[in-house]
């Protein structure tokens, strides 16, 4: 073991519209909300994560929130460096004394462009990254949920996530056709916004609409372990006077519809230019479902409704793309074809 490998720290970040994860030696030792809190007059930093999540909505003109990330990219390039270091630094490394080179692995949505990849580079490189390697989402996701992507076996994965939806037929450690929608689950928050304003005359914020999504959120309007009522409270359009109100899940569906209704039509061009034998491995092998959109009540039946095949979740949707990210770290190695730009 040379100097480099007892002072190197190696870090795997799942870097999400919605929520950010990074993995230090096997262990989660950060999962916060990609939302940083900025003082507007000297432009510091006031709270990083799920700090800056409760202020969101709810801060006076001194102060504003933001996502530093818009459909899987970075759109603020200066915020999300900002949130890179400040959860960095929240990991309690406890050698405060020395910086450490740091050994970074990134996932990136797959439809991200050469300008989108440099940003998240350049990021993490001003964040103490010095050796920086970018994985696609899909195939982090394949190798969180077990598949071996090395194999000459068809597998399709759907990680839907907060700003994009990644659908992806993977063989021989390569993505063989991959359609990438900016449809997710920052769209069914904004679904539920929309629809409370319009059916219900009461207007919400996103946080409240997150948690309605969380609470009573479907894909189908018939379940058969139905969540129970879910109260909703918020400002009554008609008189300005808060007022609380109740929603079903069915009625949740019915708002989700459309939105869930692009991201089957993008599973279906996708299936559609499969090659033919990938397409027989896919019928063998069904349809793994990550990302936190997975947890949506009845998408996993919606979807195997639609496209007739099996349609499995992945054990902890949420993590399967930081659990994959991790994994590729520990094997840079066998993994760096995946990794090349």
């Amino acid at each position: 073991m040379g100097l480099f490998d007892i002072f190197s720290q190696e870090l795997a970040i799942d870097l999400g519209t919605a929520n950010t994860l990074i993995y230090y030696n096997d262990k989660v030792v950060v999962d916060e909300p990609s939302i940083v809190a900025i003082d507007r007059a000297t432009t510091k930093v006031v709270a990083i994560g799920r700090q800056a999540q409760q202020m969101h909505g709810k801060t006076h003109e001194n102060i504003k929130t933001i996502r530093p990330l818009k459909d899987g990219v970075i759109a603020d390039f200066k915020s999300a460096e900002e949130m890179i270091k400040g959860m960095i630094k929240m990991m309690n490394r406890g050698r405060s004394w020395f910086s450490p080179v740091l050994r970074m692995v990134i996932c990136i949505p797959s439809g991200i462009t050469e300008v989108e990849k440099r940003a998240v580079r350049d990021s993490a490189e001003h964040a103490g990254g010095k050796e920086v390697y970018l994985i696609h989402e899909p195939m982090a996701a394949a190798i969180g949920i077990g598949i071996d992507v090395e194999e000459p076996m068809g597998n399709m994965i759907i990680d839907i996530g907060g700003g994009t939806s990644e659908i992806a037929v993977i063989a021989l450690g390569g993505i063989v056709t991959d359609k990438n929608i900016r449809v997710a689950g920052d769209e069914f928050t904004q679904d539920i916004e929309e629809y409370m304003r319009r059916q219900h005359n009461i207007l919400i914020g996103e946080r409240t609409a997150e948690q309605i999504k969380i609470e009573v959120g479907a894909a189908l309007p018939d379940l058969e372990n139905p969540p129970e009522d879910f109260a909703v409270r918020g400002r009554d359009l008609m008189t300005g006077i808060p007022k609380e109100i109740h929603v079903t899940y069915s009625e949740i569906a019915h708002a989700l519809d459309k939105s869930i209704s692009k991201i089957e039509e993008a599973i279906l061009t996708c299936l559609e230019n499969t090659p033919p034998e990938l397409s027989a491995d896919i019928y063998k092998t069904g349809i793994y479902l990550a990302g936190g959109g997975a947890l949506l009540r009845g998408l996993d039946k919606r979807i195997s409704m639609k496209t007739q095949l099996p349609v499995h979740v992945s054990e902890d949707p949420l993590r399967a793309v930081a659990r994959g990210t991790n994994i590729a770290l520990k094997n840079v190695g066998r993994f760096q074809f995946l990794m090349r730009d």
